[in-house]
Order: structure tokens, then sequence, then C-alpha cells
């Protein structure tokens, strides 16, 4: 990936640090880039920074300004080219590669015959295989067949895009000949460059969701789970998430709240990865984490849980990680709070009275969207 934005000379010390928003060469839809404006300018009256706006190396480049990225920056001399050393300077995450910011790690190859990108790493899908469900992530489509094949003895499958949001770019087939149809299909260059990935497909699902962010150094951590919706073109999408979220480490949510088991074990298995990741990946860093772990029944019957893929910068839950944030700041008092967001499509979003408006507008892309937050501060899970 070029690097655009030159180098930077470091602020003085007697001058503010602004908040910006980065976008780089994002090709996320506009509600995703607007939300991200306003995620922003809510951790700026956080750190107690002005906001300014989206970043302009004519005139932020020398201020050493404080970055809010919409997607994860790729190369670590990049994001050093624009200042960006480590946590306290983004919220998001720096990797090493491309497709180390995607699904793509979160399973081994087929064998020592496939291709291997770059910084591949054989370590971390050893270390993370009691954590994740079966399957394998492929850099060529014919790896990707040879893999297909041999999960769909066990039963049906899930084909994932490196570059799917939201639950977007995935298909479910049962045999070989929808394998082979959804592979034709797929952008070979992608393939290669970012990876896709074959995984057993699970009936029932829960998604959870274990997180942690950080801003000058004040940690938060948090359990919850995933809601789905309908779109304007009437597909079950991302319709928001329901969030425990406590002052502290990954444990602090555990401590605070008491949840059960199954949220105990998704815990445990967001960590095993977190830490996992952060061991074999050399230069990754990150102070927005979270990982979506599926529960749901396998082709057997048995109940499974498995890590289903990280994200290192803005998500779909930010808004209402930051929006426990500043409450947590502006009541220290408290141990924990519910955080909670939603996206409703189309026309007929009725809006508690006490939520926070991220977007509320038509996108281009989507049509008419309206997203918002809601805190409550005396809750059980």
């Amino acid at each position: 990936m070029t690097v655009t934005d030159p180098p930077i000379r470091r602020r003085a010390p007697d001058t503010p640090r602004e908040v910006v928003v980065y976008r780089g060469d994002s090709r996320r839809a506009a509600h995703d880039h607007a939300t991200c404006r306003e995620v922003a300018r809510t951790i700026a009256a956080i750190k107690g920074c002005p906001f300014a706006g989206e970043y302009d190396p004519r005139t932020h480049a020398e201020r050493h300004p404080y970055f809010v990225p919409t997607d994860t920056l790729v190369g670590v001399e990049r994001a050093r080219a624009l200042g960006i050393d480590g946590v306290d300077d983004l919220f998001g995450g720096v990797v090493p590669h491309a497709f180390v910011a995607t699904k793509c790690i979160s399973h081994p190859l087929i064998d020592d015959r496939a291709r291997a990108p770059e910084g591949w790493s054989a370590e971390f899908g050893k270390c993370i295989d009691s954590a994740v469900l079966a399957g394998y992530s492929a850099f060529s489509t014919d790896d990707a067949l040879r893999a297909g094949r041999r999960l769909l003895a066990h039963g049906r499958i899930r084909i994932k895009r490196a570059l799917g949001i939201g639950g977007a770019g995935q298909t479910v087939v049962d045999d070989a000949a929808g394998l082979e149809q959804v592979l034709a299909d797929a952008d070979a260059a992608e393939v290669y460059a970012y990876g896709i990935t074959i995984e057993e497909d699970l009936d029932d699902v829960t998604t959870h969701s274990v997180g942690q962010i950080r801003i000058d150094g004040f940690v938060a951590s948090y359990f919850g789970t995933q809601r789905l919706t309908r779109n304007n073109r009437d597909q079950e999408v991302y319709g928001g998430s329901d969030l425990f979220v406590a002052k502290g480490d990954f444990d602090a949510p555990l401590a605070a709240f008491d949840p059960p088991v199954p949220v105990r074990r998704a815990v445990a298995q967001a960590r095993l990865y977190d830490a996992a990741a952060f061991e074999c990946f050399a230069g990754l860093f990150a102070s927005r984490r979270n990982y979506d772990v599926a529960e749901g029944t396998d082709a057997s019957g048995k109940r499974r849980l498995g890590v289903l893929e990280q994200s290192w910068r803005f998500g779909g839950a930010s808004g209402a990680e930051i929006a426990a944030l500043a409450t947590f700041r502006g009541d220290p008092s408290l141990a924990g709070v519910r955080a909670t967001s939603t996206e409703v499509y189309g026309e007929d979003a009725s809006v508690p009275r006490n939520a926070t408006i991220y977007f509320d507008g038509t996108d281009h892309h989507g049509g008419r969207l309206t997203k918002y937050v809601e805190i409550s501060r005396h809750v059980h899970p």
C-alpha cells in the first residue's frame, strides 16, 4: 500500500493535541464515515481536546493529532509516517500486513502446499486452535476448493470473504457444487491479496462480543451480544449490540456482572485469541480490540463456541463503547454500565428519548438508516 501522507514533525509540548478522523483508502459506506466522525467528536470531549474534523496533512501534520481511522491501518511504517507510534495515538489498531486485519487469521492453511502470504504465522493457528471453530483460510481459489471439500465431509460450511463487514460477503453451502460455484464467482485478486475463509456452519447461533478500549491510559472492557435486523433490501444484517461494560481489564466485567458460563467461556476464548495475536504478529498494536464469538449447534448436534474474527478498528459497537467510557468519566463511582447500540433501517425508526443519535439519514449505499446509543447505569445481565 502506498504511503501518501508526508512524515510529520512532532508537535511542541505546549501545543493542544487535536482529534481527527482518518479516512485513508477506506471504501466503507457513508453512514460508517458519518458515525466515525461522531465517535471521534465524543472522544475529543473525553480527552478534553479540540475536534478538528478529517485529517489534512497540509494543516494537521505538524500538530501530532490523535487519530480515529475508519479502518485498521496497514503497515507499521505507514502509521509512523502519520505520527502513530502506539496505542495513545489512535482509536483503532495498526497491523503489519493487510491480511492480519481480516478474519483470515482465524484459521490455518489447508496444508504445507498451500500459498502463504508474507508475514503468515503458522504458530498463531496452533495457539488458537481450541478457541475457534473448525475451518481453513486460503489465499488461492484452488487451496480454498481443497479446504472446502475436506470440511464438507463433516457437514454444511460457510464461505466468508476476507473484506466482508457485518455479515456481508458470506455464503453457506452444503455440497461440492455449491462450493465450486461460490469460488468460481470469487474475486481471485482479492483472495490472493486478502484471503478467504472456509468454516463449519452452526445452527441457532448467538454472537457474543468481547472487547476492550483504551484512551489516555483509561481502560474499559466488556462482554455482550449482537442483534440482527433487516436492511432496506430485506437482507439480514448487523442491527446493534448490547454490551456490559466495566472499568479495567477483561476480567472486570465478569466480576461486575457475574454472567453465565457460556459468556465466561466466550471471554476466555477471546482472551486466548487476543494474547496469541499480539504475540505472533510483530508490530501489531491496538487501543480498540473486539472479538466476535459464535455460540451455536454443529452438524453433530453438539453446542459449540468459537471466535469468528477480530476487529482492531472503529466498528459497529464503537458508539456504545465510547458512550460507556464517557459515562465512566462523568461518574467515577460507577462500577459498570449497559451500553446498547441500535441500527434501524427504513422510515419508521422510533428513537428513545434518552438515546444519542450517531446517524440519521439516507445513505447512498444502504438507504434510510438511523443509528443510536443508549446507556443504562443500573443493570444485570
